[in-house]
C-alpha cells in the first residue's frame, strides 16, 4: 500500500490494476478477438492503493503531469459528434494552450465513456456493439516513446514533422458530461514518482490497425490522486507524451477506479476525453 502525501492529506483506499509482466509483449483487443484468442494477454495485480484528494495538492501539467481547470463548456450534447468537433475542439485547444504554455494546438480525437449499468468489474473499457466505451480500469498511458513520435506525423503531416524540430506534447482533457462524478472517477499518477523501467509497451489491436500504449508495473514510489466529484464545469488536463526528455513530466499513467462505499442508486459516471497535440515554439508548421 502506498503512503499518503502527508498525514493530513485526505483520500481513499481503493483497488488499482497493475500489470503483472511476463516475457511476452502484452496485447489487448479493442474489438471481439478471433475465435480462441483471449481479450488480453497478461494478468493484472489488484493492489490496495491510497489515492489522495488532488484538490489539496498543488502542481501543474509540467511537474506532476496533471492539473484541474475551471472551464465551463458551451456544448449541450457531448454525444453529438458534429457539435463536439465544431464547439468542443476549440475549447479543448484553448485549455491545452493555457495549461501547457504552448503556441499551437491540434485536437485530433475524442471518446465518450459510460459506466456499465450493471457496474461490472472494471477492465480495459471496451465498447459493446453500438454503445459508448466503458470506463477503463487498466493503468495505462495512451502513448509510448514510439507512438508519441508517430502521432506528430499523423496530426501535422510527415513532411512537416520531419522538417521541424519543435518540442511538442500530447495532452488528454477529461471531463464529466453528466454531473458530479460519484462513482468510478479517474485516478492519475504523479509523473515524478514513476520510473521508465516500470512502463511496459503494449499493443492495442483494432480491426485495421495496431496502436501502442504503456501499461504500468507496480512501484513503491507511485503517488496516486483524484479530484473528488468532478463536475461538468471542470476539466482535468494531463500529459501523455512530451518530446522533451528531461526536466518535465512526460507520461501520466491513469485509470478509473471503484470508489468505496458508493450508495445504491448513485448516478453512473459519463465522461468525455479529448486528445490534443501542442507545439511549443514559433517555427512551422
Amino acid at each position: 500500500m502506498y503512503l499518503p502525501v502527508s498525514e493530513r492529506t485526505p483520500g481513499v483506499i481503493a483497488s488499482m490494476s497493475y500489470l503483472v509482466q511476463t516475457h511476452e509483449r502484452p496485447f489487448q483487443y479493442a474489438y471481439p478477438p478471433p475465435e480462441g484468442e483471449p481479450w488480453e494477454s497478461d494478468r493484472f495485480d489488484e493492489r490496495a492503493t491510497f489515492i489522495a484528494d488532488a484538490r489539496r495538492i498543488a502542481g501543474t501539467v509540467h511537474d506532476r503531469g496533471f492539473e484541474l481547470r475551471d472551464a465551463p463548456s458551451e456544448v449541450r450534447d457531448f454525444e453529438d459528434r458534429d457539435e463536439v468537433e465544431r464547439m468542443y475542439y476549440p475549447e479543448v485547444a484553448a485549455l491545452a494552450l493555457a495549461a501547457t504554455g504552448a503556441r499551437q494546438a491540434h485536437v485530433f480525437d475524442h471518446l465518450v465513456r459510460k459506466r456499465e449499468a450493471d457496474r461490472r468489474a472494471l477492465s480495459f473499457g471496451r465498447a459493446s456493439r453500438g454503445q459508448a466505451a466503458a470506463a477503463n480500469g487498466r493503468i495505462h498511458n495512451d502513448y509510448t516513446e514510439q507512438s508519441g513520435q508517430r502521432r506528430l506525423g499523423l496530426v501535422i503531416g510527415d513532411a512537416e514533422a520531419c522538417a521541424n524540430g519543435s518540442r511538442y506534447a500530447i495532452v488528454n482533457v477529461w471531463r464529466s458530461i453528466r454531473g458530479p462524478v460519484r462513482d468510478t472517477p479517474l485516478a492519475v499518477c504523479d509523473a515524478r514518482t514513476i520510473d521508465a523501467s516500470e512502463l511496459v509497451a503494449a499493443d492495442v489491436l483494432y480491426p485495421r490497425r495496431k496502436g501502442e500504449i504503456y501499461l504500468l508495473r507496480h512501484g513503491e514510489r507511485h503517488r496516486w490522486s483524484y479530484f473528488p466529484q468532478m463536475d461538468r464545469h471542470e476539466a482535468l488536463v494531463f500529459k501523455q507524451y512530451d518530446s522533451q526528455v528531461s526536466g518535465v513530466a512526460r507520461y501520466t499513467p491513469h485509470a478509473a477506479f471503484e470508489l468505496p462505499d458508493v450508495p445504491e442508486g448513485t448516478p453512473l459516471r459519463e465522461s468525455i476525453e479529448a486528445r490534443c497535440l501542442v507545439i511549443f515554439d514559433e517555427g512551422r508548421p
